[in-house]
């Protein structure tokens, strides 16, 4: 699936997120993440529905979730900001 915000690219089935022609590397999980925020914008996403997603349904700590989804949030602050 192709998604397209600002001046990004999220390939989804290459797992490649571009700015304009220039690829950005993104951990596997954040990128994981994204894709499913994106894919599960239009409702509320719950930590539980995200768990079982990323993380297969493991057992991982409220830190690694929100450390991840900070990442996902902070690269979206820097989508927000990009100039049109």
């Amino acid at each position: 699936m192709l998604f397209l915000f600002a001046d990004y690219t999220l390939e989804s089935t290459r797992r490649e997120l571009l700015r304009g022609e220039e690829r950005i590397d993104v951990e596997p999980q954040v990128l994981d993440a994204l894709i499913y925020l994106l894919q599960n914008r239009n409702r509320v996403v719950s930590k539980d529905d995200l768990i079982a997603s990323v993380w297969g349904g493991r057992i991982v700590s409220d830190g690694t979730v929100t450390g991840r989804v900070v990442v996902v949030s902070a690269q979206d602050a820097v989508v927000a900001m990009a100039p049109k």
